[in-house]
């Protein structure tokens, strides 16, 4: 184990990563460079959500238990009368759904390489990177796909579980404390397990896929050298977690403050595919370049900038 560096922050790649965004994108400022990258990125993207709110607020008499209730029954008996169409059509979409599922992941971990490259070495290049980096993203989608089963193994059951006791109480019309004591428990669990996920997710996106990048590494030998990193520094990699929470914030606050003053027009254009990341692209480029920044302190076998001078 590496002995820790005597100072790292998670306040100094914000000015680090505000001006390798300047750079990228405004010194000079490229159109044809901007949508490059902004394709890069949003292939990198593939499959997370984004200013998602169809939201339907209906009106109407009575409870919402016995709506809820007289909806269930009605959907029930339609499906129970209609068993004939429903369960292949079922049958089929499953399997389309998982086949763009795992084309997602496969597309968007080549995407995440090529989003870096074009990040960390200042070039907006496609084919290049995309060739260049299959092992490595090969291996990263493997992981990815991996991770995306247990936690769907680990988190439906528990999903299952709310859903069923939450209906089993609707049933009887009287909440009871413990019934309502077993969902809180549930959900709990279910948002802790949810957590972890979230957790490995970002911690392969910001750190393992730059250390692949930088050492030519498999995804589970980037994990190794990561989980060597954060066991002499768990401390800073928790502060940089809770700082990426009040990054995100921030953002947010940015988006939020765009859409309102542009009268949702922002947030309309920015719900389209592509042309949302392409508007999108210097928040998309700071925080890759936040993240890797924050890596290079740990060392120059870290440094993913250090490729563009070889």
């Amino acid at each position: 184990m590496m002995p820790p560096p005597a100072n790292v922050s998670v306040a100094l790649p914000v000015g680090q990563a505000i001006e390798r965004m300047k750079r990228v994108l405004f010194q000079p400022f490229d159109l044809g460079k901007w949508f490059t990258i902004g394709f890069c990125a949003w292939l990198a993207n593939l499959g997370r959500s984004r200013f998602q709110g169809n939201y339907h607020f209906g009106s109407g008499h009575g409870s919402g238990a016995d709506q809820v209730r007289e909806w269930v029954e009605k959907t029930r008996d339609y499906v129970t009368n209609n068993l004939v169409w429903i369960l292949p059509l079922a049958a089929v979409l499953l399997v389309l759904g998982i086949a763009i599922w795992v084309l997602l992941i496969w597309v968007s971990s080549r995407g995440r390489f090529m989003f870096l490259h074009c990040v960390a070495l200042d070039k907006a290049d496609v084919a290049a990177p995309w060739r260049e980096f299959a092992r490595e993203a090969n291996s990263l989608f493997w992981f990815r796909l991996a991770v995306g089963l247990a936690g769907l193994v680990a988190i439906l059951p528990l999903a299952a579980v709310m859903v069923i006791r939450g209906w089993r109480m609707l049933e009887r019309g009287q909440p009871s404390v413990g019934g309502i004591l077993e969902l809180v428990c549930v959900g709990l669990l279910l948002t802790l397990v949810a957590a972890v996920f979230c957790i490995v997710a970002k911690l392969t996106t910001d750190f393992v896929v730059p250390i692949m990048f930088r050492r030519g590494e498999g995804c589970l030998q980037g994990w190794g050298t990561l989980l060597g990193l954060v066991a002499g520094n768990l401390g800073r990699f928790v502060l940089y977690l809770i700082f990426q929470i009040i990054l995100a914030l921030a953002i947010a606050v940015l988006i939020l403050t765009a859409v309102l003053a542009t009268c949702c027009i922002f947030g309309c254009l920015a719900a389209i595919p592509y042309v949302g990341t392409v508007l999108l692209l210097p928040i998309y480029v700071f925080r890759r370049a936040y993240s890797i920044h924050y890596l290079a302190q740990y060392g120059s076998d870290y440094d993913v900038f250090r490729l563009q001078q070889q």
